[in-house]
């Protein structure tokens, strides 16, 4: 059985919880604080799929539901505890609904409900524990499903994978999943299985990340450098965490901030809002900020955005019109050939784009000054140690 890994990577501690919320730059760009005026995400209920979620730390008290454990660690399957030695599960949670209490963190929408679903240790997640959870997740009330995590899978695998994403698709949720951390053009699933919503990461110039990987699969970008979160080996003191899993849970959080204040949606309205605000600079979709960087301003506090057709997924149905009008593959070399998928010519990786959206389009380039601090903050600490960049085959 394949394994897939947690996308993150993690630095020395930053500070005790005098004021985190301050370090949170990305929220400052996203203009939370007025976001929150107009819905929190209350309602909506995201699930979780990780290394388990800890409900006793500060930001998650009463925010944690009861869930469930399908790995074969903390005892076996069966109900979830409050057990998470990796941590990376209760980051994921915090980044969503935190609720910021004594000046610890707060999450994008900090009124959601979280589903913890236990589906393996750091590192060691087994892709059938994931198909459960994801069926689990649905049938008990989740509309956002948080994957952060990725690897690759075999012809039987990713053909698991597509039936339960198909299911919960017709359940009317959302599934988010990491790109990846490599920095290469490297699909992971679940990302490149239609259906999800594949996030790769910024850095804290809303450029796409350097350890971000990217391809034609992906569907959106979100904050995923400098993000604080509670330390591996400490849940009293922060680190500065990067990589595609913050993104993705920042990504999540943001489905179910809009979710909250159009519950009548379908996923698929949400979804597609989400892409047509969307921002970036030059033609979408990219291959390595998919649609853009996810901007809730636009939809909440613009009135941005065209729900459209309930029953139409707006991705799937832009892959499929890609995909038709794809070139035919050339036989020979071109002049002008980029190397491009199903042509003969030399390979010429393009460059990354300058910023995932315009400073005048609201939410990046971000703000340079509480960025800043954080990055200070983590030189000063120390250096940043690279974890589960790799995917690995159990």
């Amino acid at each position: 059985m394949t394994a897939v890994v947690a996308t993150w990577t993690v630095a020395a501690p930053t500070a005790h919880a005098e004021d985190m919320r301050a370090r949170q730059w990305y929220l400052d760009a996203m203009k939370a604080d007025a976001l929150w005026k107009v819905a929190t995400g209350k309602g909506v209920t995201v699930a979780v799929l990780d290394s388990g979620v800890d409900s006793t730390v500060s930001e998650l008290r009463g925010k944690v539901l009861p869930g469930r454990n399908f790995s074969d660690s903390g005892g076996g399957p069966g109900r979830i505890d409050d057990k998470d030695d990796d941590r990376h599960g209760t980051n994921m949670a915090i980044a969503i609904a935190g609720n910021g209490t004594n000046g610890g963190l707060k999450g994008i929408a900090p009124d959601a409900q979280i589903l913890p679903v236990k589906v393996g240790d750091y590192v060691n997640f087994g892709n059938g524990p994931m198909f459960k959870g994801i069926r689990y997740a649905v049938d008990n009330g989740a509309r956002v499903i948080n994957l952060s995590m990725g690897g690759p899978a075999d012809e039987s695998e990713a053909a698991d994978w597509q039936a339960a994403v198909d299911y919960a698709r017709k359940k009317n949720a959302l599934i988010f999943a990491a790109a990846g951390n490599d920095g290469l053009e490297l699909p992971q699933y679940p990302a490149a299985i239609p259906g999800v919503v594949a996030v790769g990461a910024l850095d804290t110039k809303g450029k796409a990340a350097e350890l971000s990987n990217y391809g034609s699969h992906l569907a959106l970008a979100a904050p995923g450098v400098e993000i604080p979160g509670r330390c591996t080996n400490d849940k009293k003191q922060y680190c500065a965490h990067r990589g595609t899993s913050q993104a993705t849970a920042i990504a999540s959080g943001t489905a179910a901030l809009i979710w909250s204040a159009h519950p009548d949606w379908t996923a698929n309205q949400v979804l597609r809002v989400m892409m047509e605000t969307a921002g970036h600079v030059g033609k979408v979709p990219d291959k390595y900020i998919g649609y853009g960087s996810v901007r809730p301003a636009q939809i909440l506090l613009e009135g941005k955005g065209n729900p459209g057709d309930p029953d139409v997924n707006p991705l799937l149905a832009a892959q499929r019109q890609q995909q038709s009008q794809s070139p035919a593959p050339q036989t020979s070399p071109s002049p002008d050939s980029t190397g491009a998928s199903g042509t003969n010519g030399p390979a010429q990786e393009p460059k990354k784009p300058e910023s995932a959206a315009r400073p005048d389009e609201g939410g990046f380039p971000l703000w340079g000054i509480a960025a800043g601090a954080v990055v200070i903050v983590a030189v000063i600490v120390g250096v940043v140690v690279a974890a589960g960049r790799r995917n690995r085959r159990a």
